[in-house]
């Protein structure tokens, strides 16, 4: 099954294998760190790269199963609802940049490059996985509706990045401790007053992301045109 699929989608295969040796540089980048500096405080770091990783495996698993089966059978549907919910891990990995001046024992240069490498891999993770989805949404739908959806997902992701930087929420606790997470959610829109940063993160990230999406989609059309 493994090899049909990469015979089928090569491109996708290409971009995950050069992913993955980039990735395997940053675990090594994190791994000398912590031997330098006697210390595993930026392990985490790969842990929410794995984070990161999820929405593109259940984006490019959605695109296999949507060549079968409706998008509105039940399993497309959870897996969709899945991919929204884990989607903002790949973006919320800017955030972690705060963390460069926190280790002990190694410059904070090399800081800024270790957490950068990270967030470079989740941005491309998560990118990858919004323009499968942004496709399979083309082909069923209106050019303008499909930009607005895909504008729609980046400001929730947008949101979902100040709940979890700011509220401390995460991607599991949808499934785990889906009653508290809406009653913050509901609480950050109905009283914004005890929430001051959140409109100015939202909105702030939301241009970021968008905007570097936008470069993205527009270099896909030309690369697209000239093969």
């Amino acid at each position: 099954m493994i090899t049909d699929a990469i015979k089928r989608h090569p491109d996708f295969f290409r971009i995950a294998s050069a992913l993955f040796i980039s990735t395997l540089v940053t675990i090594g980048l994190i791994v000398a760190g912590s031997i330098k500096s006697h210390s595993t405080y930026f392990n985490f770091l790969i842990y929410n790269m794995m984070l990161a990783y999820i929405p593109v495996l259940l984006a490019f698993w959605l695109t296999l199963r949507l060549k079968k089966s409706a998008w509105l059978s039940t399993g497309n549907i959870i897996i969709s609802i899945l991919w929204l919910s884990f989607l903002p891990n790949s973006f919320y990995m800017i955030t972690d940049l705060i963390h460069s001046q926190n280790a002990i024992g190694i410059d904070l240069l090399y800081n800024i490059v270790l957490i950068i490498a990270c967030i470079f891999n989740s941005l491309v993770a998560g990118y990858i996985s919004l323009y499968l989805i942004h496709w399979e949404l083309l082909k069923r739908f209106y050019y303008r509706k499909v930009h607005l959806v895909i504008a729609i997902i980046l400001l929730l992701c947008s949101f979902a990045i100040y709940l979890g930087r700011f509220l401390r929420w995460n991607s599991w606790d949808v499934v785990f401790n889906p009653a508290g997470l809406l009653f913050d959610v509901t609480d950050t829109i109905a009283s914004p007053s005890t929430h001051p940063d959140v409109f100015a993160t939202t909105i702030t990230f939301f241009l970021l992301l968008s905007s570097i999406y936008i470069v993205m989609w527009q270099i896909t059309r030309v690369l697209r045109k000239t093969k």
